[in-house]
């Protein structure tokens, strides 16, 4: 998707319309420039059609799409051994209290990659800490990176599954995208998917980047901040 175009039409509002509707956004997405304005009209140009020409800009905030959507890995800091060792003992000593006051069938196993600590979460009560659309889920990860990087120097990056709910999450997601790109080629009209976090867009946007029937965009800002899925 461009970032900027050029549109046309009879009067300003016509042509702001008309690049609205190319870039797939709302007005208060866009910075506006007109070029050629209705009331630019010479004595000689009177009997010619009217055209009035408008410069759209998509805002900083839209750029947003190009990062939700982009595949390219982040560059990963690594950790030495001690700053692991630390980290697994830190979160061990957390996570032996912590589930115990969950319930007693939960169990945790952690794995040391020099990106950081693997942390998976199982049981039948483990559910618990999944929460609405994982929000407790990630909760308790930001808890446990906090407590990962206790008397060390840097940040130690914690990644934390519960009952394979990120895979299933990730296919949830995926399924969602292939129906609604299906819908949108049938009916011809753009669909708007309720507010998701950035992450959660992002599968979407991966997943329908490749359709040469769609294209995706977001609209909003946070925390209700959607997707929308539109014919190209």
């Amino acid at each position: 998707m461009p970032n900027n175009i050029i549109s046309e039409g009879k009067t300003t509002n016509e042509a702001i319309e008309n690049g609205l509707k190319k870039l797939h956004v709302s007005k208060n997405q866009v910075d506006i420039k007109v070029l050629e304005s209705e009331d630019k009209r010479s004595f000689f140009s009177i009997l010619a059609p009217r055209v009035v020409k408008v410069e759209l800009t998509l805002k900083e905030n839209k750029q947003e799409e190009k990062i939700e959507a982009s595949n390219k890995p982040r560059e990963v800091r690594k950790y030495t051994t001690k700053e692991l060792e630390v980290a697994e003992n830190n979160v061990k000593e957390f996570l032996n209290s912590f589930l115990k006051k969950i319930g007693n069938n939960i169990e945790f196993s952690i794995n040391k990659e020099e990106t950081g600590l693997s942390v998976t979460i199982t049981g039948v009560e483990a559910g618990h800490l999944i929460g609405y659309r994982g929000e407790t889920l990630y909760s308790v990860q930001n808890i446990l990176v906090a407590i990962a990087s206790k008397n060390l120097e840097t940040r130690v990056r914690v990644i934390l599954d519960i009952e394979d709910y990120k895979n299933k999450r990730i296919k949830t997601l995926e399924e969602l995208a292939e129906r609604m790109e299906k819908r949108v080629i049938r009916t011809g009209k753009s669909v708007t998917l309720e507010p998701m976090k950035p992450y959660e867009r992002k599968i979407i946007h991966s997943k329908l980047q490749s359709s040469n029937k769609v294209t995706t965009h977001s609209i909003g800002e946070e925390p209700r901040r959607r997707l929308v899925i539109s014919l190209k």
